[in-house]
């Protein structure tokens, strides 16, 4: 049986990347520093999980698991070292912890004959396949041509999505986790350094991968977070209670509408598939079941409002084309407002915003400065005076309707 190595055992780990490769027949080891789902892991060999609509809960059990302790350097690389494939989804800020028991197990699998090694880099970040091989090869500087030629370093758009845990969800299990339907794991098809294995049948081999790259950040991510920051200020508890509401429902799709045609400019693509993304993403978000909440949704916008995130990000796409991007800024001073509890990133940003102004705060945390700056301190204003969110789409569509159109 072949053999896969998941760098991670949360949400997306076991709800996802796990699954997935468990159901095209391989043994899948866990690699975590929690203890408990390790040892669990361990116990069972197996784990649920539990596919959820708002009409629906199918529980589906995964099989042939184990867990692998992540504090265990020596273990870890030598598991790394004979697997077939791998795949991280730790978090960002964890790839630079992670970077040497990898480069570890791809030192000895050189001095067991060289083996390739392809790794599914399942990580909210532009750029993460050069960002994780410059951490690796920073730490063997002597392999850099081997790892070149036969360690595949591979970006995925994690499309699925995946609520956080709560005790009453896990039923006593800590391993049991609620999946959305999605399933589909599209990967950059020019990455694979050992061949594309036919039996994972819910892979999505594609190239060029930038488009899923900045479809999954600019058009999912960044109208998750826009709903999350109108339903911050409309005091709503949960996602699915955002885009119940028309206004906020308008806004999320006018934004999104002005994602998918600077995307496809971009891309020299058709715009009608971006469209339709688009309609199933609203969709989606509307799954009772998921119960995602608002706070944990727009948490950190330190990050989420940075340069080339998910809002910002989409801005500049939108500039550098031309295309007008009005309903991004209200998602963008949505996200200068945003200031939940226990969020100290986000009240970093919301207490700078007060004190500094919003073109100090955007320069600062958003290394923007564009033609927009003017219309995010207008809106902003407006929802910190507590403007309806009608109020400040009329004030969106009266500058929109000053736009000369040929």
């Amino acid at each position: 049986m072949k053999k896969f190595i998941m760098y991670g055992a949360g949400n997306i780990g076991r709800g996802f990347i796990g699954q997935t490769f468990s159901n095209a027949g391989y043994k899948v080891g866990f690699i975590d520093i929690n203890q408990e789902v390790i040892s669990r892991l361990n116990q069972d060999k197996s784990y649920p999980v539990n596919v959820v609509t708002s009409e629906e809960n199918k529980e589906l059990i995964v099989q042939n698991v184990y867990g692998i302790d992540g504090k265990d350097v020596e273990l870890v690389s030598n598991e790394i070292a004979s697997c077939d494939m791998m795949a991280t989804a730790i978090g960002v800020n964890v790839l630079k912890f992670i970077a040497k028991p990898i480069a570890l197990g791809i030192k000895k699998r050189y001095e067991n004959g060289g083996r390739t090694l392809d790794i599914i880099i399942c990580e909210n970040l532009i750029g993460a396949d050069e960002f994780l091989k410059g951490l690796i090869k920073a730490e063997l500087p002597e392999l850099s041509d081997y790892i070149d030629n036969k360690v595949g370093f591979i970006e995925a758009s994690i499309g699925r999505m995946v609520p956080v845990m709560t005790e009453e969800k896990k039923q006593g299990n800590p391993l049991r986790v609620y999946v959305e339907p999605y399933n589909v794991l599209p990967v950059d098809k020019n990455a694979f350094k050992g061949g594309i294995d036919k039996n994972v049948t819910n892979l999505y081999p594609f190239s060029p991968f930038n488009l899923f790259i900045q479809r999954k950040l600019f058009m999912h991510n960044m109208s998750h977070a826009l709903c999350a920051y109108m339903g911050f200020l409309r005091d709503y508890e949960f996602i699915y209670e955002t885009v119940a509401d028309y206004d906020v429902k308008f806004v999320a799709l006018r934004a999104l509408m002005s994602s998918a045609l600077a995307i496809s400019k971009e891309n020299g693509v058709e715009i009608e598939g971006l469209v339709m993304h688009a309609d199933n993403l609203l969709y989606r978000f509307q799954n009772t079941a998921l119960a995602d909440t608002v706070a944990r949704v727009g948490k950190d916008t330190k990050r989420k409002l940075s340069s080339s995130d998910r809002l910002i990000g989409a801005l500049k796409l939108c500039e550098k084309h031309g295309v007008n991007a009005l309903y991004l800024c209200i998602g963008i001073a949505g996200g200068l407002l945003f200031n939940p509890d226990g969020d100290e990133s986000s009240a970093e940003v919301s207490n700078f915003v007060k004190i500094n102004g919003v073109e100090k705060t955007l320069e600062t945390y958003s290394d923007y400065t564009g033609k927009y700056v003017s219309v995010i301190k207008d809106v902003y204003n407006e929802l910190k005076d507590g403007a309806s969110l009608k109020d400040v789409i009329k004030m969106i569509e009266e500058i929109n309707g000053k736009e000369i159109i040929v």
